[in-house]
């Protein structure tokens, strides 16, 4: 992969502000870095990064696609249903994949991508003060 100044400070932010963001966070982040960085820039990186495994590209229903720096290790995501806040889970049981399917339909399965959806601890006591 080539090295450039977006790639460069996308990674840096990634590294940086730990967790799961959006590209728009990431855009903004990597601005203030660079002086300057489209939102199509920023997809492009993202997709690169990915793409060469030094990022992770995680999928939620109903939002936007979110990244991180946290690559290789097949752990999992637990997300909250009202604020939507994303941590990481550890692949707790074994080795990768940590579960094994039903029906491997012949599938050689080297990877699991589990979510785990509830409520995160703030947003539980905020419904207990409502």
């Amino acid at each position: 992969m080539r090295v450039t100044a977006p790639r460069v400070s996308v990674l840096t932010v990634l590294l940086t502000h730990p967790g799961h963001h959006t590209v728009g966070q990431i855009a903004e982040w990597s601005r203030q870095r660079l002086g300057t960085l489209s939102m199509q820039a920023a997809y492009n990186v993202l997709d690169a990064l990915s793409g060469s495994g030094l990022a992770q590209r995680i999928e939620l229903p109903g939002g936007p696609a979110r990244f991180e720096a946290r690559t290789g290790d097949n752990h999992h995501h637990m997300v909250c249903r009202r604020c939507g806040e994303v941590r990481d889970v550890d692949c707790e049981v074994g080795e990768p994949p940590c579960v094994e399917p039903s029906e491997s339909h012949g599938y050689e399965v080297d990877e699991a991508q589990i979510t785990f959806w509830g409520v995160c601890p703030a947003c539980q006591v905020a419904t207990v003060a409502e």
